[in-house]
């Protein structure tokens, strides 16, 4: 499927603009034009400084490609983590997606994993907490999973904010989920990094609500993975219903583009365009994990 990309060129613009003010004060020092040019152009570098530091927290960096783009108007708030980015979603009480990167690395640790769900401390209050799930006959299912963190503690701690928590049938999130899951490990230990991005689907206006804060409950659940090396690039999409199902892998795969035209995002916009819309368009065979 052919799309318009939209490039992200504001820090650029600033870094290119911060880098001639410079040149011009230099130019005006050398040539004693006057200390009040000097002194009004550094203001103006130091605005520039200021706005391009702005900038730079609230966009995320160029580089991670596990990054979706949304292509609908969604309520959000973005939370970079140690180990994850997420987009939550404060009307349905579940992230809109989840997105990380997983190295061959960070496969091993030693973290064990928490004994207790925690409310997110960076959501505005109300916040959804451990309890909104207790007898709902849901599980708290990760969507960045507590198995990837195991290589930091703090990156184990917030895996379990409930911001990165949805409810999930209980064997879907046993079974087939936390199957996806540790293919993905095995895949990020062979080919050295992987990236990720998941989360909920919600099909109806009204879904169920669980618990005190009206936790949403979706009707499916997606997950992309994208294996990239430039000689032969793999994006994989998977689609599971939210209920119990227990079947091979490869029955829940479809096109990535499929899960863009759901979910209305916008994933891996960051490859070269070429490539993207080849790999999207397809469901690959599933690569094996093993070395």
């Amino acid at each position: 499927m052919t799309r318009k990309k939209k490039k992200t060129t504001g820090s650029l613009r600033g870094f290119a603009l911060l880098l001639i003010l410079i040149a011009a004060a230099l130019f005006l020092y050398q040539h004693q034009e006057g200390k009040s040019l000097v002194n009004n152009t550094l203001n103006e570098i130091k605005g520039t400084i200021s706005n391009v530091s702005e900038s730079s927290e609230t966009q995320v960096p160029a580089t991670k490609l596990e990054i979706p783009v949304s292509i609908r108007e969604r309520k959000e708030i973005k939370l970079q983590r140690t180990a994850f980015t997420l987009s939550y979603n404060n009307y349905y009480k579940t992230p809109n997606w989840v997105a990380w990167e997983l190295t061959r690395e960070e496969t091993e640790g030693t973290e064990s994993r928490k004994s207790k769900f925690e409310p997110d401390p960076d959501l505005p209050e109300p916040r959804v907490e451990h309890s909104d799930y207790t007898n709902s006959g849901y599980d708290r299912g990760h969507m960045a999973p507590a198995a990837d963190m195991k290589w930091s503690e703090k990156a184990m701690e917030e895996s379990f904010y409930m911001s990165n928590i949805c409810p999930q049938n209980r064997k879907l999130n046993r079974d087939d989920w936390g199957d996806l899951e540790e293919k993905c490990r095995a895949w990020a230990e062979k080919y050295g990094r992987i990236y990720i991005a998941c989360g909920p689907i919600y099909d109806k206006k009204s879904p169920k609500r669980i618990g005190e804060h009206k936790v949403a409950v979706p009707d499916r659940f997606f997950k992309v993975v994208l294996i990239y090396n430039r000689k032969n690039p793999i994006a994989m999409g998977f689609l599971f219903e939210n209920k119990a199902h227990h079947q091979d892998l490869r029955n829940y795969m479809v096109s990535v583009d499929q899960i863009e035209e759901t979910t209305g995002l916008d994933f891996f916009s960051k490859l070269p365009d070429d490539v993207e819309n080849r790999i999207e368009a397809i469901v690959p065979e599933m690569p094996t994990d093993k070395h």
